[in-house]
């Protein structure tokens, strides 16, 4: 077979470039027009390293910055298009590493790509790369590579991955809107209090009447901040530093995350959040055919809180002795009745992966509920805050007002 440069237009009219292995350039365009191509050009390459990792004069620069999920998702989607379409392991990854935007990700699949060439499995040669290709794609990629079935472990990563984007997304929408409308508005009232209320306090002061409580309590606390404001915010500033080194402790990270789950208003959102990744994480590892003691362990490390973790391991230990999941799991609050139940009846018909994506599908669309609660919730909640604070500064320093026209009188 000899191998053909080929550079094609897609559906929306943008170029694709590749190299593909043909016994003659006719089949070659007959295999990318079924692929819903539009062949622009085909030259047969002579040069025997016609795969070659080295990035080429003609490459464009890619972007900086970290490889996203959202980055996974695509390549996933990719890669089992092109594995699917029977292009080589070793092609395809070959063509992603010219296609990826970011030059951290085309340096990782250029280096895979050498991996495989050299013999390694493509689970074995993203294990290299475990900051950017978790445990749980390792070994879904080991179990599609045992089981003969690569691309359809690649497109249920890839529909795994956007779940877990989506839900991600969700929960920092949630958050995002209080935790900035809440620093804004300290950051205006700090600023009233420090630079603005001291000027107030020298002209009642000049004045020389009498001030009420509200307003001598409010000018007394504003000349503090203005005299330390330095302090204040570097104090500030130290309880958040000591805060995040105590949570990166075990015993601080395990208090923390048990307390999220408990917390009022957003705890509700957290636990229905873990329990959806936790089902969904787990279903996927074994339908892929990944074993259900490796799935726990991969699902514990992917849990993303630490007491949710410790429960997951707990399971292992339990599942080792032989006793069912849903036994250990209805001794934790953290998984709601229903959770436990429906995982029950799972195990007892033998359908413990349908059960566990209907409870993830459930939770997921529970988060949507949760979020949009939570947004009606918090503006009126914000507003009242902002109205309390703002309408107290406000009537403490019209009250000298009042008493000055009383003096006039």
């Amino acid at each position: 077979m000899a191998a053909f440069e080929y550079r094609v237009k897609d559906s929306k009219g943008k170029d694709q470039t590749g190299v593909q292995e043909a016994p003659d350039v006719a089949t070659l365009v007959s295999s990318l027009r079924s692929q819903g191509y539009i062949v622009v050009k085909i030259q047969e390459l002579k040069d025997t390293k016609a795969f070659s990792v080295g990035r080429g004069s003609s490459a464009k620069p890619g972007k900086r910055g970290k490889v996203k999920l959202d980055d996974l998702v695509v390549f996933s989607r990719q890669m089992a298009t092109l594995v699917e379409a029977g292009i080589p392991l070793i092609q395809a990854l070959d063509i992603l590493a010219d296609q990826v935007d970011k030059d951290s990700f085309k340096t990782i699949l250029r280096a895979m790509h050498q991996d495989v060439t050299g013999g390694k499995s493509f689970s074995e040669a993203m294990g290299r790369h475990d900051k950017v290709f978790s445990q749980l794609y390792i070994n879904m990629v080991r179990a599609g590579e045992t089981s003969g079935s690569l691309e359809e472990i690649l497109d249920r990563v890839a529909n795994y991955l956007e779940k877990t984007s989506v839900l991600q997304k969700k929960v920092k929408s949630a958050l995002t809107y209080p935790i900035s409308v809440t620093a804004i508005a300290f950051l205006i009232t700090f600023g009233m209090m420090t630079f603005v209320i001291p000027k107030f306090g020298e002209i009642f002061d000049g004045l020389g009447a009498p001030l009420p409580a509200p307003t001598r309590i409010l000018i007394d606390f504003s000349n503090y901040l203005a005299a330390n404001w330095v302090l204040v915010l570097g104090g500030i500033g130290g309880f958040i530093f000591l805060f995040m080194q105590v949570i990166r402790t075990p015993p601080g990270r395990l208090a923390w995350d048990g307390f999220k789950l408990k917390m009022p208003i957003f705890g509700q959102l957290f636990q229905k959040v873990a329990v959806s990744k936790f089902a969904r994480t787990l279903a996927t590892l074994v339908r892929s055919g990944v074993p259900i003691l490796s799935a726990l362990e991969i699902v514990s490390k992917t849990a993303g809180n630490r007491k949710i973790e410790k429960i997951i391991l707990s399971l292992t230990e339990s599942v080792k002795k032989g006793e069912s999941i849903s036994k250990q799991l209805g001794k934790h609050e953290a998984f709601p009745t229903m959770v436990v139940r429906m995982i029950a009846v799972g195990e007892e018909t033998g359908e413990l992966e349908e059960m566990l994506m209907k409870i993830a599908d459930f939770y997921e669309a529970q988060v949507d509920a949760a979020v949009s609660g939570l947004t009606s919730l918090i503006e009126p909640l914000i507003i009242l805050f902002l109205g309390v604070v703002i309408g107290g500064i406000v009537i403490a320093m019209f009250l000298p007002i009042l008493t000055l026209t009383q003096h006039i009188k």
